[in-house]
């Protein structure tokens, strides 16, 4: 049986969104590692790293849109799985900064953070409509939930890091961001098992 024209319709432009939203998250976890070595910036590294989940959970989806019910909830899996493990990387990465020490270069932080959050909020307006639907494409909006804030988080230290001149603010928010990347990872792994326990 041949999907409907409207179904097609919707397939099409799930493929459009998820495209863009991967294409520009591609970009920005690019960017934004750069940026975050160059300035020495837990939290600009743990943004772009959130921004390198968000384009494999597009990848994801993608390949998911007109899979069976299984495929999308193993998808979903694997992303939330992924995101857990640069949650956590994060974190290691903050303590490791916290011993040996780091300098975070304001500007930078606030140049690139302030794009990441123009990209984010852009591709969570594209993605708002699937909020609520499939757990795969749930899932993609819940990563990029997740980047708006982060960028938001990165900015604020930033600021706080200029006019304070304490570096250890930066270690904190990289902290709190690994920390809600690592809470989100868990929120995408508890939906993929409950839509795992309704399609037994």
């Amino acid at each position: 049986m041949k999907p409907a024209p409207s179904d097609r319709s919707e397939t099409a432009g799930q493929r459009r969104i998820l495209t863009i939203a991967l294409v520009l998250n591609a970009i920005m976890f690019v960017i934004g590692l750069v940026a975050g070595i160059a300035a020495e910036s837990t939290g600009l590294i743990a943004d772009s790293l959130d921004m390198l989940a968000d384009a494999s959970a597009y990848t994801i989806a993608l390949v998911a849109i007109g899979r069976s019910g299984l495929f999308k909830t193993r998808a979903a899996k694997f992303s939330g799985s992924i995101l857990l493990v640069l949650g956590v990387g994060v974190l290691i990465d903050v303590v490791r900064r916290g011993l040996t020490g780091a300098n975070p270069e304001s500007t930078i932080m606030i140049s690139v953070a302030t794009l990441s959050l123009l990209v984010n909020a852009t591709v969570l307006y594209l993605l708002s409509r699937y909020r609520a639907g499939e757990v795969h494409l749930r899932a993609t909006w819940i990563f990029t939930r997740v980047d708006v804030i982060a960028s938001l988080g990165v900015i604020a230290a930033a600021l706080l890091v200029r006019f304070t001149h304490f570096g250890w603010i930066d270690l904190i928010v990289g902290a709190a961001i690994g920390s809600y990347v690592t809470k989100e990872a868990l929120e995408i792994l508890s939906h993929a098992r409950r839509s795992a326990s309704a399609t037994v």
